[in-house]
């Protein structure tokens, strides 16, 4: 007997901003694929990652916690992944057939995290790559399937270092230099294809399809390098409070997180980047065809987002963790081809979303019970909520980041950001001013609606253990932590 429930396909990329989708009227990115998903389904203008780097914001999404609850408030390697419910552990039993194909960024890297299967491409992960602080059951090559594969093809000494790019923050950008069917990114459609062809067809599957790109390196095929490079776009935008100059010329260095980056350089990476998006968006159209192919599409949900975005210059700064809209805010499209769940086709979404939803969603989705562990809600029903007012009014998210530690609050249309080491505050109304060039934190008018955004933080930071809040008002200086004391404990169960 087949069982009839949809298939759950979710689609996840690294690092890629929020507006980087043509058919969010990106002036110069093209996603052709990624837009014909969001005609068939929801898109979402305002979903945001709550704490803004890859180990993080991967735990949202397998376990639909807040960082409160996951306890992973920075970046931070080697903290065992030990948690009771995660999205393809409660799939799993409840019938459905699970698999994983690339990045999960998870301890130890080979942990299963309730899947029945993961083929793993982590990408450059620095310490697994360090020989001489691991052991060899911890190493690169002993956890990863995507190198041992490009191997025996390009021969035995193939690495991913080849191109001399930094594999995790560069601004340096090349084309990729062997044959584009031995890409990262093609493997991951490759594999993905080959689940649909071994999977069980007696039950519904979910297969999450893990992209490691647009992340550093910035290696595009050589045929999207050149769709790009050269091409008339604009400047990163640059606000009126960001540091104007790099007395360091910190901009020069490859790996950098802010800085003035020569500007041919900067293009390049610019360029590079996009390349790489539109990459992955026609591997998508691959996977979509094989999926025709199979049968399943019209019986497949579809979710495709990426766990935090890319600053790419914005304020002369680069790469995540900071709450800036280029950071934190994500694409988000819930597609529905076979209209098994009675969503509006090319809906636009303003209620605002975070990653810590797709998890209840995919179980609604599904039929599936909730755990009480979640604090995501579902998005499929985010449309009549928001008209009835009992959608969230906003969310919270942080990230420990040294002297630039922060907290955040936003509903999408306005944003406070409290820097928690320095006690700097900044405002910004992003109905009138999406891009963050102005900091009106100062400002008279803006008056009510500070003390409005501080009062939530503060409610938000009341209790937590490194005392940010005291005799109800925010305190600054308070040392940071990654990783909170209680899933440090669960770690070492």
């Amino acid at each position: 007997m087949y069982d009839s429930r949809p298939n759950l396909l979710l689609i996840t990329v690294d690092q890629m901003r929020g507006d980087c989708l043509s058919i969010l009227g990106h002036p110069v990115v093209e996603t052709p694929n990624l837009d014909q998903l969001a005609r068939r389904g929801m898109l979402f203008q305002n979903a945001y990652s709550s704490t803004p780097t890859c180990v993080p914001a991967r735990a949202a999404l397998f376990t639909g916690m807040s960082p409160r609850s996951h306890g992973r408030v920075g970046y931070e390697e080697k903290v065992p992944w030990n948690y009771e419910h995660t999205l393809p552990g409660e799939l799993a039993k409840a019938g459905y057939h699970t698999q994983c194909v690339g990045k999960m960024h998870v301890d130890p890297a080979r942990s299963l995290c309730g899947f029945h299967h993961v083929v793993l491409h982590d990408g450059y992960l620095h310490h697994n790559r360090f020989k001489h602080t691991n052991k060899v059951a911890e190493s690169h090559d002993s956890c990863d399937d995507y190198l041992p594969w490009l191997r025996e093809r390009a021969g035995a000494g193939a690495d991913l270092l080849d191109l001399g790019l930094d594999c995790n923050a560069s601004t340096v950008a090349r084309p990729w230099h062997l044959p584009e069917a031995l890409h990262p990114s093609n493997w991951v459609a490759t594999q993905s294809i080959d689940f649909l062809r071994r999977r069980d067809p007696r039950k519904p599957f979910f297969l999450w399809s893990s992209f490691v790109r647009p992340h550093p390196p910035f290696d595009p095929p050589q045929a999207y390098w050149d769709r790009y490079d050269g091409a008339d776009f604009p400047d990163p935008v640059v606000g009126e409070w960001a540091e104007q100059d790099d007395p360091a010329r910190s901009g020069l260095d490859p790996i950098t997180r802010s800085g003035i980056v020569p500007r041919r350089r900067l293009r390049r990476a610019m360029a590079a980047y996009y390349a790489l998006i539109s990459h992955i968006d026609d591997q998508l159209g691959r996977l979509m065809n094989a999926m025709e192919e199979y049968g399943v599409l019209d019986n497949t949900v579809i979710v495709f987002t990426s766990d935090h975005g890319e600053l790419l210059g914005d304020h002369h700064l680069f790469r995540k963790a900071l709450p800036y809209e280029g950071s934190a805010k994500v694409p988000l499209i819930i597609a529905d081809p076979g209209g098994r769940l009675g969503i509006r086709q090319g809906e636009s979404i303003e209620a605002v979303a975070e990653l810590r939803d797709i998890m209840p969603t995919l179980l609604d989705c599904a039929g599936v019970d909730i755990p009480s562990s979640v604090d995501g809600e579902s998005l499929l029903g985010v449309r009549e909520r928001s008209q009835d007012g009992s959608w969230r009014s906003f969310i919270h998210g942080e990230h420990a980041y040294g002297e630039q530690s922060h907290q955040y609050v936003t509903d999408g249309r306005q944003k406070y950001i409290w820097f928690t080491q320095t006690d700097e505050e900044q405002l910004f109304d992003l109905e009138l001013d999406p891009h963050e060039r102005t900091n009106v934190a100062g400002e008279e008018f803006y008056a009510a609606s500070r003390q409005l955004w501080r009062e939530r933080l503060v409610r938000e930071l009341n209790g937590r253990e490194e005392g940010y809040v005291q005799d109800g008002k925010l305190v600054a200086g308070r040392p940071p932590r990654t990783c909170l004391r209680h899933i440090l404990t669960h770690a070492n169960d």
